[in-house]
C-alpha cells in the first residue's frame, strides 16, 4: 500500500492518568550559569535560543508495570545535552536500561510525549481505527492493543489520550521495575536556551560630590521552548569552563515576570571558585521572557567621576623606539567621562546603566557600561561616553637624541578646552611608550600620580576657556639594548 499523507492532527485529551504516564513536577531545581549571549536578553522574531546553561532537577512521579517497559518522559526543553541526563529512581525501585533523546518539532513532540500511554486513533469520521499503547510516532503510529497485536496507522484525523501531552522534547526510556506501582524519580540534565547576569542601575545624586543610589538585579532569560513553573532557582556567578559549542535562531519578544516575596533577598555563598545566589522563594519563568529579580537591597553608595583626557596604553616596546616619526599614544581630541566606585560586595559581571537628573528633576540616561566580575572591596570603573564641551589636542613641543649617550629627550605641550558654563577638572594620562627606562624631567603642573608606564596630571580648565600642560621625559638604555628607528 501506498502510504498517504497525514492529514491534520487534532489531540482530544480526557481527565486522568493510564500507565505509563508521568504526572507534572511538584518543584523544580534550575541552577542557572552566567551567559552574555546577546541573543538570550533581546527581541527577536523567532524560536527559541541555543546559548546558555542551566543545570535541571526534576522531580516525577512513574507509574511503573512489573519487569520491563518503555516509558517517556515529557515537556522538556528543546536543547537538551543527551550525554549529560539522568534518571534516579528513589529505593531503585527500577533500573534505565537505555534511553533516546526525541527533540520536539511540531505535531510530532506532541505524539513523542505520548509514547508508552493508553491512546485511541480516530478516522476522519470520528471513528477509532485502533486502540491501546502508542509504541512509535513518527513515519505513522505504531499502537500495540491488549492482545499484543499491533498496527502501523498513517492516515488519521485525531489522537485521544487519557493523560496529558506535551510539546516539548521527550526522553524515551526502557526500564526494568522490581514490582509495579508508583515510584518516585529525579530527572537530572543540562540544557541551553537559559541564562542570566547582573543588571545595575546608579542614579547620580545632585551637587557637586558623587553618590548614587545602586540597584542590582539579575536578568533572567528563558528561550529554552518551554514554561519552568513555580521552581527554586540558584544564580552562579564566575566563568565556569563550558566546552561544547552552541549556536541557535533569534530569540521571540520577551516579556517581564517574577513572582518573590516583598524585600526577599538572595542568599549568597560559594561554590568551589564561584559564587551563589539562591533565591528565596519560587519564581515563573515563561518562555521567551527575561525575568528580573534583586540580588542586594537598594543603596546608596560613594563613587567618582573624571573627565579622562589618555593617550596610548600600557604597551612597550621589545627595543627603544628612538625614530622621530614614532608618536607615542598617537594622538587623541576626545575626552570620556568616566565613573567609578567601590564594590560594597561581591559584584557579578553585568551591565551599569547610569542616570542623572535634568533641569527639571526627571532622571535622564547619561552612559552604560560593562562591569567585570568585581570582588567585595574592589574598584569597578565604566565609561559614560564623550563628554560634549571638552576637547584636547596634544602636539610635540620638542626631540632630541644622543645616540652615543644612550638618551631621549621628548616634549609634548597638551592644550584643553572647556566651552561649558562651568569650570571642568580634566585628568590627563598619558604613557611613555618609547622604552620602559624613562624619568619625568619638568612638567608645568605636578603629577597627581605616576607609575612605571603612566603619567597622571589633574589640570582644571575654565568655563569657557582654556588651559596648557606642558611635560618632558627622558629616555634611556643601556649598549646591549639595541634601538630601533
Amino acid at each position: 500500500m501506498i502510504p498517504l499523507p497525514l492529514r491534520t492532527l487534532a489531540f482530544a485529551m480526557a481527565a486522568g492518568t493510564g500507565a505509563g504516564a508521568i504526572a507534572a513536577p511538584s518543584s523544580t531545581t534550575l541552577t542557572l550559569y552566567r551567559s552574555d549571549d546577546a541573543a538570550l536578553y533581546s527581541a527577536g522574531d523567532s524560536g527559541s535560543v541555543h546559548a546558555g546553561y542551566a543545570v535541571a532537577r526534576e522531580p516525577r512521579q512513574l507509574d511503573l508495570k512489573s519487569g520491563t517497559q518503555d516509558i517517556s518522559l515529557g515537556g522538556l526543553p528543546q536543547y537538551l545535552d543527551p550525554e549529560a541526563m539522568a534518571l534516579s529512581v528513589e529505593g531503585d525501585a527500577a533500573q534505565v536500561i537505555s534511553q533516546r533523546l526525541r527533540l520536539g518539532q511540531g505535531q510530532n513532540a506532541a505524539l513523542g510525549s505520548l509514547i508508552g500511554q493508553p491512546v485511541e486513533v480516530l478516522a476522519t469520521s470520528g471513528q477509532p481505527l485502533a486502540s491501546g499503547t502508542l509504541l512509535r510516532a513518527d513515519d505513522g503510529l505504531l499502537v500495540q492493543d491488549a492482545s499484543g497485536r499491533t498496527s502501523l496507522i498513517r492516515e488519521y484525523a485525531a489522537v485521544r489520550a487519557a493523560g496529558s501531552f506535551q510539546t516539548g522534547a521527550s526522553l524515551q526510556m526502557r526500564v526494568d521495575a522490581k514490582r509495579a506501582g508508583k515510584a518516585q524519580a529525579i530527572l537530572s540534565y543540562t540544557t541551553s536556551g537559559l541564562g542570566w547576569r547582573a543588571a545595575y542601575v546608579g542614579t547620580l545624586a545632585p551637587g557637586d560630590g558623587c553618590r548614587m543610589q545602586f540597584e542590582s538585579r539579575a536578568s533572567i532569560a528563558n528561550r529554552s521552548g518551554r514554561d519552568w513553573n513555580n521552581v527554586q532557582l540558584t544564580l552562579i556567578a564566575g566563568e565556569p569552563r563550558i566546552t561544547k559549542p552552541v549556536s541557535g535562531p533569534r530569540p521571540m519578544a520577551f516579556s517581564v515576570q517574577a513572582k518573590m516575596a516583598d524585600g526577599a533577598m538572595p542568599e549568597q555563598s560559594t561554590l568551589a571558585d564561584y559564587r551563589t545566589y539562591t533565591l528565596p522563594g519560587a519564581v515563573d519563568l515563561p518562555d521567551g521572557s527575561v525575568s528580573q529579580v534583586p540580588l542586594y537591597a537598594t543603596r546608596t553608595i560613594e563613587c567618582e567621576r573624571t573627565s579622562l583626557y589618555e593617550n596610548g596604553g600600557g604597551w612597550v616596546p621589545p627595543q627603544p623606539m628612538i625614530g622621530q616619526d614614532f608618536v607615542p599614544g598617537g594622538d587623541s581630541t576626545g575626552i570620556v567621562s568616566t565613573l567609578q566606585f567601590h564594590a560594597f560586595d561581591s559584584l557579578p559581571a553585568g551591565y551599569l546603566r547610569v542616570l542623572t537628573a535634568d533641569r527639571n528633576g526627571t532622571p535622564q540616561f547619561i552612559g552604560e557600561g560593562r562591569i567585570n566580575d568585581t570582588p567585595k572591596g574592589s574598584d569597578a570603573r565604566i565609561t559614560l561616553g564623550q563628554a560634549f564641551d571638552l576637547r584636547g589636542n596634544r602636539e610635540r613641543t620638542a626631540f632630541h637624541v644622543d645616540k652615543n649617550g644612550r638618551t631621549l629627550d621628548e616634549a609634548f605641550r597638551i592644550t584643553l578646552t572647556n566651552a561649558g558654563d562651568s569650570p571642568r577638572t580634566v585628568t590627563v594620562r598619558e604613557h611613555p611608550q618609547r622604552w620602559r627606562q624613562w624619568t619625568l624631567v619638568s612638567s608645568s603642573s605636578k603629577p597627581s600620580a605616576q607609575t612605571t608606564d603612566t603619567l597622571e596630571f589633574k589640570v582644571t580648565v575654565p568655563a569657557n576657556g582654556k588651559a596648557t600642560l606642558d611635560y618632558a621625559v627622558r629616555y634611556q638604555w643601556t649598549a646591549d639594548e639595541n634601538p630601533q628607528g
